[in-house]
């Protein structure tokens, strides 16, 4: 399938490594240019080296949490990419912990990172946006049952995917997609550290592929293709959904 992909710029932030990167792969494969972003220059020098480089690869550090970056993030875009047909906000995940035993501290930076961060790129985004343009907001699978432990994932997910929601809403009169990613678990960094806090990283990964229908975690290319067809002109009619890279963990539709 031809996914049109070709000549058009994306914008990638949290895309110096796993999910992002996967998809900033999956895009600069099928001829599209990106600029992607994430909070340490080292790792955005990186993937960009490993994305070939210019002309299909720029970078830009940033950290979203900052009010200011959203700003220099599209204007760098724009600069290097000379178009801006859409873009993948991904930001870190908040502090773990229960409902109750979370610091009030945790919940405000969990509200300033997990949500206002990528409020404030998709309005610095959007006036440069055109017909054809799509914005895909990973989120989590907490957004459909909650994660134990995630307390603030669990609080915010949801909340910014009806966000999204209402995004698309606004936007689809203009021609402008809106959807929410739910990745499951995938082989990235995050959870090869969860696993080694457990103790016994391999009766952690044993325990998890067994709650897992398809009996495996997932690659990150995996989720990088379905992220990258949801950018797509090949997904036109896809918008304000969210959609789901579990390996059939969910247990709601």
């Amino acid at each position: 399938m031809d996914l049109g992909l070709g000549g058009r710029g994306y914008l990638l932030t949290g895309a110096s490594r796993g999910l992002g990167f996967a998809t900033a792969r999956a895009l600069v494969d099928d001829g599209a240019r990106v600029l992607v972003s994430a909070r340490s220059s080292d790792g955005v020098a990186s993937a960009v080296q490993e994305l070939g480089g210019a002309p299909s690869a720029f970078g830009l550090a940033a950290d979203l949490a900052d009010t200011g970056a959203a700003e220099r993030l599209v204007e760098e875009a724009r600069r290097q990419l000379g178009r801006l047909d859409g873009a993948l906000v991904s930001v870190g995940g908040p502090a773990p912990g229960t409902v109750l035993g979370t610091a009030e501290d945790d919940w405000r930076a969990g509200v300033e990172s997990v949500l206002l961060g990528p409020l404030r790129l998709i309005r610095a985004l959007v006036p440069h946006l055109g017909e054809g343009a799509a914005i895909g907001l990973v989120l989590s699978t907490s957004v459909r049952q909650p994660i134990d432990g995630l307390a603030i994932s669990n609080g915010l997910r949801p909340g910014l995917a009806m966000t999204a929601k209402g995004l698309a809403d606004e936007l689809g009169p203009r021609g402008i997609r809106v959807v929410g990613l739910l990745p499951g678990t995938i082989a990235t960094d995050r959870i090869t550290e969860i696993e080694a806090a457990s103790g016994d990283p391999v009766a952690a990964r044993t325990a998890t592929e067994a709650s897992i229908p398809l009996g495996r975690i997932g690659d990150p290319a995996e989720f990088g293709r379905v992220a990258a067809f949801l950018l797509s002109p090949a997904a036109s009619y896809v918008s304000g959904t969210m959609v789901a890279v579990d390996g059939g963990k969910l247990r709601v539709p």
